[in-house]
């Protein structure tokens, strides 16, 4: 399978369970939550149930009965004062948590700097309700839904960091295929018809010369119907977010990724520095105003949670187990190394960020909510 390098070096998580592409936004959803189609809820069960699928000959291995973390040497935090305030802290079942699970631990063992009340859920939908409540400070959330938050609430919240990069993958078992131009002529199956994914891929057509009338795109509800697709027919190909990528090269041997979205992104945007972004973390901003340090606090200890979820992949996949992100520790193990966890801020943020939203935003303004967000939506120190 092809071998990638990334920010943090075997990076560890993004698409694995990020799984916001293609499914549709709740019936009714809450004042100020996001009604755009490509406001995406997480498939978080489905992705693990993908990656139990998948590693069911994995040796399992037991859970430790004390797991100790070790320092990932990040950067000192002495120097920002604490306040006496609990940072409320909401994230998808799936990459997002999993670069938390450091700070998660430390919280538990109140050993971290602020005072943490961490909530897992399924669907991003049900972030964007308890953000807009006001029952959560801080969330993290698809990169494109920040931006439709922020235009419904009228710039109430701020990103303060980049948690997660690109994840989206070519699979196919067809090695001739070294391009986007190489798909000329061919069907690619995929999710998202409408949301982020579409999007992308569009962008990266045009970016190769090409159009949807060189290929044809089929698209299905859920990346489970693309990945049984792939098991069934051999000259099939498909485009899948990880975790499902993972569980599809598992589950068919002759199947690899071909080609990688991110690097795809990258050629075409060659000397610019925006990004192929997945999960942003945002703020409300009246919480960043009333309690900056702990803010600040919470920016450096995200840092080394990230950190420590690459460099540590061992008993990250412990943790991540224990927390019920993923259901065994060999399976989050064997997800890490294809995600894209980082902790980008400050200008890079803002670069890679802004960059990835004017795509967007030029393929269909609705999906970064009608207009693209001002200046102070990107949180500087």
């Amino acid at each position: 399978m092809k071998k990638r390098t990334y920010l943090f070096t075997a990076l560890a998580i993004a698409g694995v369970l990020s799984g916001c592409f293609g499914r549709q936004p709740a019936a009714n959803p809450p004042a100020g939550a996001s009604t755009e189609p490509a406001a995406e809820s997480s498939a978080a069960e489905s992705t693990v149930a993908a990656f139990t699928e998948a590693a069911k000959d994995s040796t399992d291995a037991p859970a430790p009965d004390a797991i100790t973390v070790p320092d990932p040497s990040a950067a000192d935090t002495s120097s920002i004062v604490p306040e006496n305030v609990t940072v409320r802290i909401g994230s998808l079942k799936g990459p997002t948590s999993m670069g938390l699970v450091w700070l998660m631990e430390q919280a538990k063992k109140g050993e971290a700097g602020n005072q943490y009340e961490f909530t897992m859920v399924t669907a991003a939908d049900e972030l964007l309700a308890k953000v807009a409540a006001g029952e959560l400070d801080i969330a993290l959330i698809p990169a494109n839904v920040a931006s439709v938050l922020y235009n419904k609430t009228q710039g109430k919240i701020a990103a303060v960091d980049i948690n997660t990069l690109g994840v989206l993958d070519i699979v196919a078992a067809d090695d001739s295929i070294q391009s986007i131009a190489d798909l000329k002529g061919r069907t690619v199956y995929m999710t998202g018809k409408g949301t982020t994914p579409e999007y992308v891929f569009r962008y990266l057509l045009s970016g190769n010369g090409m159009s949807e009338a060189d290929l044809t795109l089929e698209f299905k509800s859920e990346p489970t119907e693309v990945a049984a697709i792939l098991k069934e027919q051999p000259d099939a190909i498909g485009l899948l977010p990880q975790p499902f990528v993972t569980a599809a090269c598992a589950q068919n041997e002759s199947l690899k990724i071909v080609l990688d979205l991110t690097e795809e992104w990258e050629k075409i945007q060659s000397g610019s520095k925006s990004r192929l972004v997945t999960g942003v973390t945002i703020v409300r901003r009246p919480f960043l105003e009333e309690n900056p340090n702990a803010v600040a606090l919470f920016l450096e200890e995200h840092r080394q949670s990230a950190a420590f979820t690459v460099s540590d992949p061992d008993t990250a996949a412990e943790l991540i187990a224990a927390l019920g992100i993923i259901e065994k520790a060999p399976i989050a193990k064997k997800a890490l190394p294809y995600c894209n966890i980082t902790c980008l801020d400050g200008e890079e943020m803002k670069a890679a960020l802004s960059g990835y939203l004017q795509v967007l935003y030029e393929q269909d303004p609705a999906s970064v909510g009608g207009k693209l967000p001002g200046d102070d939506f990107y949180f500087h120190k």
